[in-house]
């Protein structure tokens, strides 16, 4: 259950951030954190958590600090938050996981942590092409016309050489589907054009299906209320 929570964490800061996401930092620092901060102790030298718990930024302590997949984060620019009376001040001068032992070693937390930021990225990537395949339709909707689909070459904010033709798209795992654009020329995607193939593009995926009462080969669609 944990790997696959961290798996839809990091999936989902992935989305936000586009392809500069680097999932290792992690977001918990909130808005405090500066990456230009990311450092280990002083001088390189290992803390213990009771050293750790020195640096909560109270007055008369050397510091403030935060600790997150082992690695130390000095966060007194961001002093507001993690300080005495910040939102996350409860985490200053605490390990947040145990990701290294005493003497510097990953543990199996760690593992299992990069396992999962792993899994992400493929699932990200994976969303990514899916995306390039299928691009979403666009779509207006009225009380007087009904529900209208079309596709242009750029729906889905997916600039392409191709407009398609719109079709619902079930994925698995999904009780509903959605609306794309869909190529029909060509080969399927993923098949080089040398292969043997129908020049259908991608009409025959059997994740797809016709909008009933619309033209298959129109490039929109409308739905009468």
């Amino acid at each position: 259950m944990w790997r696959g929570a961290a798996a839809l964490l990091c999936l989902g800061a992935a989305c936000l951030l586009g392809h500069g996401f680097d999932p290792r930092p992690w977001l918990l620092l909130g808005q405090g954190f500066d990456p230009r901060a990311w450092l280990t102790a002083p001088r390189g030298r290992l803390l213990s958590a009771a050293e750790l718990g020195r640096y909560r930024g109270a007055p008369g302590e050397p510091g403030l600090y935060l600790a997150v997949l082992g690695r130390i984060f000095d966060v007194e620019r961001g002093r507001r938050h993690y300080g005495p009376g910040g939102a996350y001040s409860s985490l200053a001068g605490k390990l947040v996981g145990r990701f290294y032992d005493e003497n510097g070693a990953p543990t199996e937390a760690l593992r299992q942590a990069e396992a999962a930021i792993e899994e992400a990225q493929k699932l990200k990537a994976e969303s990514e092409q899916r995306q390039q395949q299928f691009p979403s339709c666009n779509s207006e909707w009225s009380s007087a016309k009904g529900s209208r689909f079309w596709c242009s070459r750029q729906s889905g904010g997916v600039s392409r050489d191709w407009t398609g033709v719109p079709r619902k798209l079930y994925q698995p795992g999904s009780r509903g589907s959605r609306c794309v654009c869909v190529r029909t020329a060509g080969a399927p995607w993923g098949q080089p054009d040398s292969a043997e193939h129908g020049d259908r593009g991608d009409l025959d995926n059997p994740q797809l299906e016709e909008y009933k009462g619309c033209d298959p080969l129109a490039s929109q669609c409308v739905l009468k209320v």
